[in-house]
């Protein structure tokens, strides 16, 4: 049986498997605990109100599970539903329970990353028009240029495994090329959606060593390390075992064929409902 307090980290589907393995790699000592809304997914196109619907229960399922602490490893989810959890809900939930997300730490470390001062976002429709790197970026790199473009084609590709075919290189070649004709000054790109490391070495090739590719996932672990040494009344009731658990709202047994291309290792989840 599972541990009692573990880290919580949830996505819509499987890309939050990419922060997870990070994570995991920077703090082995916790335990985890990953859900994949995957019957709902793609959250991308889905408008404000269904995104923080779906995340405001996928955090409800977590805290029932014990988990004081969940991290939204969606950046769709973190950039239409965070603030609204964190500032609405959560003191009605739980003084005690915490929400992070996965857009803020990113954009925290982009200014250091940039020399040209010009900076590219690929992400889901959802999460270019919601404007969040924007915003952030704003906050704390008001020098920095950015320039973003969404790619709605990238994560079926990858969910279904066509990322590799001639029409999914095409695809992914063509938004790349978008982005860069609109602002060809662009030395960082910040791949805005935790399913996009998988083809992150595909991605750097196509855009040449001059320009670096930067994912989430080691930035939100490295940030989180830093967060909990920072807050121990939160780290103090995480428990440590080193023990991972998967919940999938889609058929588990689908979930962990797709899963492995996302975590190198083959799981076991559990099937699970939690739309109220």
């Amino acid at each position: 049986m599972f541990n009692n307090a573990p880290i919580g980290v949830f996505d819509s589907g499987y890309g939050g498997l990419t922060v997870l393995s990070e994570i995991k790699k920077r703090l082995p000592q916790f335990d985890y605990l990953y859900l994949g809304d995957n019957a709902r997914a793609p959250y991308g196109n889905r408008s404000f109100d269904v995104v923080y619907n779906f995340t405001l229960e996928a955090v409800n399922f977590l805290f029932e599970k014990g988990c004081p602490l969940v991290i939204i490893a969606c950046n769709t989810a973190s950039a239409k539903a965070l603030r609204s959890i964190q500032q609405n809900d959560l003191p009605t939930i739980s003084v005690n329970k915490r929400v992070l997300g996965v857009i803020r730490p990113s954009t925290e470390e982009i200014g250091t990353l940039t020399k040209s001062k010009h900076v590219g976002v690929l992400g889901t429709t959802g999460t270019i028009q919601s404007q969040s790197y924007m915003i952030e970026l704003q906050k704390f790199a008001p020098d920095i240029q950015v320039t973003q473009h969404a790619c709605p084609m990238w994560v079926p590709l990858i969910e279904n495994d066509r990322h590799n075919s001639l029409a999914g290189k095409m695809f992914i070649e063509e938004d790349i090329q978008i982005l860069m004709r609109k602002d060809p000054e662009i030395d960082t790109v910040i791949l805005a959606c935790t399913h996009y490391p998988v083809i992150k070495q595909q991605i750097e090739e196509i855009l040449g060593s001059k320009v670096s590719v930067i994912a989430q996932g080691p930035i939100v672990a490295e940030k989180l390390a830093d967060y909990l040494s920072r807050h121990h009344e939160i780290e103090n009731l995480l428990s440590k075992t080193g023990s991972v658990h998967y919940y999938t709202t889609e058929n588990s047994h689908v979930f962990d064929q797709k899963a492995s291309q996302f975590l190198g290792e083959q799981i076991a989840s559990e099937h699970v409902e939690i739309a109220g």
